[in-house]
């Protein structure tokens, strides 16, 4: 299934956040940074519709999170709390994950269970400690969002919300899945 260039634009502003932000505080680009950003979370608002179940959820706290400080930038004169979306992000994804723990069924569970419905009682405990490992990771990184904006160091701010957290979330989902691959490979032998 093809997305529609519009939603992969809208996800790769997102994405460029932590950029966008640094280039328009840099070059005092509030005019046009505040409305463009605004602008992308509502279509991202719109295209949330589309999804069902959780991510839906998440899209729209996530859009309405960033509207919420767009808003708020504005009515404050005050650049600083765009620095807070990243925190808002992982708040919303620890919420998620965590909310999913006091669940029948944790998040990771219900997504491995798309591809192995008849997972082993090994599995189900597996993915509950790595929707717990989330959970950690959440809270570290949104800690760590945290204390940079607030340092308000926009080149340290940038470098963890627009590069390290992405290298980090990446090495922990290729760790998992090696990790998956391993405990895979012992319940069939």
């Amino acid at each position: 299934m093809r997305l529609p260039l519009l939603k992969i634009i809208t996800a790769c502003v997102l994405l460029a956040w932590p950029f966008l932000v640094w280039f328009g505080l840099a070059h005092n680009g509030l005019q046009w940074l505040l409305p463009t950003l605004a602008v992308v979370l509502l279509l991202r608002l719109r295209q949330a519709q589309d999804n069902a179940g959780p991510m839906r959820r998440v899209m729209q706290s996530v859009a309405l999170a960033g509207l919420a400080l767009c808003l708020a930038s504005v009515l404050l004169g005050t650049h600083q709390l765009l620095l807070y979306w990243p925190v808002a992000v992982n708040g919303i994804m620890l919420a998620l994950f965590g909310s999913s723990l006091f669940s029948a069924m944790p998040l990771v569970e219900r997504l491995a269970r798309l591809q192995y419905p008849q997972l082993s009682e090994q599995g189900v405990r597996y993915t509950r400690r790595v929707t717990q490992i989330w959970c950690g990771f959440f809270i570290f990184n949104g800690s760590v969002a945290l204390i940079t904006a607030q340092i308000g160091d926009m080149a340290l701010w940038s470098a963890w919300n627009g590069m390290i957290a992405y290298l980090l979330m990446g090495a922990l989902m290729a760790g998992e899945w090696l990790v998956r691959r391993r405990v895979m490979k012992r319940e069939t032998a």
